[in-house]
């Protein structure tokens, strides 16, 4: 079971206050799209669409500090130029916290851009871009955040692919105190995510489909922060090396 395998990754993950295996008709409130967002599955599954007139989005009914937030998602087939499919946390009010997982479309034949990002009292740029090591639209693959106190796991089919540790005590925000919901959505952004917004959106494609299904939260405090072991590390190397394509980091502008 993929559950069992994550554990590999880790030294230790301390076991969750609460699992809630999602159903989105109890644990999901679609909030924008006019129609556009439809439940499948009995709850199970959950569909989200963009046309020339609007995208869609839902959140999740409740707020959590801390957890594991996973979601299968089968992303925009074909020419996906200009649109974004979104699975993040965020709190609300000025100076929010937010973990982004942000999937960029490109011209059919060139890959999505997986797009992460950390924001603390309002303030982001933290990216870190990937390409990711298969088709995203083939196929349901699931993304995860893992977020403690200590640190932030981002996931691709139990994969790390970015750590991004606690550092406040050298003077850099993180978000350890303000409650998130869970927030999904599809939307047109053709004027940057797809290559600097050199490529735009083809409406004559319309309507843009992403699917979600499977959403499970691990809720509640730990008593010990989920570290990668010797396996997830050099996992993460190899993502890091072959597959990262920006690192806020490096750039010197």
């Amino acid at each position: 079971p993929a559950k069992f395998t994550v554990l590999s990754f880790f030294v230790t993950l301390a076991c969750f206050a609460s699992l809630s295996e999602g159903n989105f008709y109890q644990d999901a409130e679609i909030t924008w799209g006019d129609g556009r967002a439809k439940i499948l599955e009995g709850g199970r599954g959950l569909s989200l669409s963009l046309d020339q007139n609007s995208g869609s989005g839902f959140q999740s009914m409740n707020e959590f500090l801390f957890g594991r937030f996973d979601m299968q998602l089968k992303l925009v087939p074909g020419n996906s130029a200009g649109t974004v499919t979104t699975f993040f946390l965020s709190s609300q009010g000025e100076g929010h916290d937010e973990i982004d997982f942000e999937f960029l479309g490109n011209s059919s034949g060139e890959p999505y851009t997986v797009h992460t990002n950390v924001y603390s009292e309002g303030k982001g740029d933290k990216e870190q871009q990937f390409h990711l090591w298969f088709d995203p639209t083939a196929a349901f693959h699931t993304y995860s955040i893992v977020w403690s106190a200590q640190r932030i796991i981002f996931l691709v089919d139990n994969s790390p692919i970015r750590v991004f540790n606690n550092h406040e005590s050298s003077g850099v925000p993180f978000p350890n105190s303000k409650p998130m919901r869970v927030y999904c959505s599809l939307w047109n952004a053709d004027e940057w995510a797809t290559q600097g917004g050199r490529v735009k959106t083809d409406w004559t494609k319309a309507p843009f489909v992403a699917n979600y299904r499977n959403f499970k939260i691990e809720s509640g405090a730990q008593s010990q922060a989920p570290e990668l072991d010797a396996n997830g590390r050099n996992r993460l190397r190899w993502v890091q090396q072959r597959h990262m394509v920006y690192n806020y980091c490096a750039d010197n502008r």
